[in-house]
């Protein structure tokens, strides 16, 4: 009987652990961007230190119903350090988007024009956005992909290339982060 309470006990410990472990959005992208809480970090964050990070989106999930993971991943920046004490304001996030990628960032209507379903990546788009986030789009991907700048997302910036976006960032502090 006591082997029996004692394998209850472990599932149940099992099963809380479980559940402790559950990723979670927010607080800036409410329904993007869940990520895991790490206790007992030794490496601590510097909750003071201004982030400036550029993430370098050129990838796009062949299944145009698929949400682009690597734009996401500027959610999970934001949520993962403002749940662990960094401001918002000490955030700042830009996207330089080309390639492949370049279908991601327009609006509904032209992606329901040329896939016939609504955009899967607009309304993470237009949070990260809401939230300060930068989208670059690179001019050459623009032209060579068939994506005018007048189709994307409003809000959306068109530079000269991707190139010259990303070193122009990088000078003024933004740090890569390619994925």
């Amino acid at each position: 009987m006591n082997r029996k309470y004692f394998l209850l006990s472990l599932l149940i410990l099992f099963t809380i652990s479980i559940a402790a472990q559950e990723k979670k959005a927010g607080p800036v992208i409410a329904n993007y961007g869940k990520v895991w809480q790490i206790e007992g970090q030794d490496y601590k964050i510097e909750s003071d230190t201004e982030l400036k990070v550029v993430f370098d989106i050129m990838n796009s999930p062949e299944d145009t119903s698929a949400l682009n993971r690597s734009i996401e991943t500027a959610a999970r920046f934001l949520n993962m350090h403002a749940q662990n004490g960094v401001s918002k304001e000490n955030m700042k996030v830009a996207l330089v988007v080309h390639n492949k990628a370049s279908k991601d960032i327009i609006t509904n209507e032209a992606y329901i024009e040329r896939y016939g379903i609504k955009n899967p990546n607009a309304e993470m788009v237009q949070q990260l956005m809401d939230a300060g986030v930068d989208f670059i789009f690179c001019g050459q991907s623009s032209l060579s992909r068939d994506f005018p700048i007048e189709e994307t997302i409003s809000g959306v910036q068109l530079s000269l290339s991707a190139m010259t976006a990303l070193i122009q960032l990088q000078n003024d502090g933004y740090r890569l982060i390619k994925f």
